[in-house]
């Protein structure tokens, strides 16, 4: 026991043991499991996609596949092939979206959260006005520089005399002498975002104009106005349902990224030779 050349070869009996051990566990290959549901999983997806049923050897194949796509993969990870690929980058943050989306959707809103958003937020779902009228239209390539005169001379007649017959007067045209009761926007889009305007803000039920568009020039009498409101929860509650999951995702989403940014300490560095710094 205490011969010193005892005590050496203890130590170096010791530490090939200990390296024995240590080569025998880094030369132990990982494992790779493939379960029971992976393997339905496949066999559903193979069916759906071929519309039948996968064979013994196209089962095999399926599972040799996805054996070599977890090494490929592992390996990949193991040799840090992931960092800096844009692709990557890009669908891991769209993953980790859709774990707060699917948070979010999982929420069901009572109404009083429903009415307590549309209340909030009456100016999303707020009715347009609607409105009804009839026109006197002018043509300006028929009239040419008389057009506008025309049309004064026109409207002073329809003024004078309110039992006056409108059809008499104007220009042909596709375009309908009565509106029906139509949404502002539909006006907007069919004769121009100013005519719209300018139609709105009309008295009810007396002739003016001559009121501009693409078409060329109008007289106009709006006949009925519809002001627009906030319709009741019944009506949209889809909409505000929707929104509000919307709303509630996007809230989670901050919440979490406000906790995770807690745990970095962000540097930003100025670019080479750049007058503002960030």
């Amino acid at each position: 026991m205490r011969e010193p050349l005892a005590h050496f070869l203890a130590l170096a009996l010791l530490i090939f043991a200990g390296y024995g051990l240590l080569g025998a566990e880094e030369d132990k290959p990982d494992s790779i499991v493939v379960t029971a549901p992976k393997i339905e999983q496949m066999a559903t997806v193979f069916t759906k996609t071929w519309q039948r049923s996968p064979t013994a050897e196209d089962l095999k194949g399926l599972i040799d596949d996805h054996v070599k796509e977890e090494i490929l993969v592992r390996q990949a990870l193991e040799l840090g092939l992931d960092r800096d690929d844009t692709v990557v980058r890009r669908r891991l943050r769209q993953k980790m979206e859709f774990l707060n989306a699917a948070d979010a959707e999982a929420l069901a809103p009572t109404d009083a959260e429903l009415d307590a958003y549309l209340i909030a937020n009456a100016a999303v779902f707020e009715t347009g006005s609607m409105l009804a009228f009839q026109q006197v239209y002018f043509n300006p390539q028929r009239r040419g520089d008389t057009i506008a005169q025309d049309a004064a001379s026109v409207l002073e007649a329809l003024l004078t005399d309110s039992a006056t017959d409108r059809t008499q007067f104007g220009d042909p045209t596709l375009l309908p002498p009565d509106l029906p009761l139509s949404s502002k926007i539909s006006i907007d889009q069919t004769f121009g975002a100013d005519f719209a305007e300018k139609l709105d803000k009309a008295p009810l039920g007396q002739w003016m104009g001559p009121v501009d568009s693409g078409f060329g020039l109008h007289l106009i009498r709006v006949t009925k106005r519809v002001p627009g409101r906030v319709p009741a929860l019944e009506e949209v509650r889809d909409a505000v349902s929707r929104e509000w999951t919307n709303a509630k995702r996007k809230e989670l989403e901050d919440q979490r990224f406000a906790e995770l940014f807690k745990r970095y300490v962000v540097s930003i560095e100025s670019p080479t030779g750049a007058a503002i710094h960030p």
